[in-house]
């Protein structure tokens, strides 16, 4: 099992920042996929960005709509994903959740090859 515990959300004005952390604990996997959905009220959850581990490689995947703008990464050591948010404009608005997946996955952005996920932060982007 694995257990994901986010935070770092808030409100912030727009073109402000904020980074979001993802804490993993339990067990890990050599070649997985971890990510950041995000949902706001009445809409569906959309893909943000995601992190592909295979092996020794880590690739990375943006939503054309933060791309240039969020930096998603992670500490292997303490085992956090970082979700960097610069720019933020109020479209941003949305409880975000950080995912992991057990197995290796080309489609990341697919939110149905996750089975673990957090309870999710909420991040308000004021105009």
């Amino acid at each position: 099992q694995v257990q994901l515990v986010e935070s770092g959300g808030g409100g912030v004005q727009a073109g402000g920042s904020l980074r979001l952390s993802c804490a993993a604990s339990g067990r890990t996997f050599s070649n997985s996929n971890m990510g950041w959905f995000r949902q706001a009220p009445g809409q569906e959850r959309e893909f943000v960005a995601a992190l592909r581990l295979h092996w020794l490689s880590t690739a990375t995947d943006y939503a054309d709509s933060v791309k240039g703008r969020f930096t998603i990464s992670r500490d292997n050591a303490k085992r956090i994903m970082y979700l960097q948010m610069n720019s933020l404009k109020p479209e941003d608005t949305a409880m975000y959740y950080c995912a992991a997946s057990s197995d290796y996955a080309t489609n990341s952005r697919d939110a149905g090859i996750y089975e673990y996920w957090g309870q999710g932060t909420q991040v308000t982007v004021s105009s």
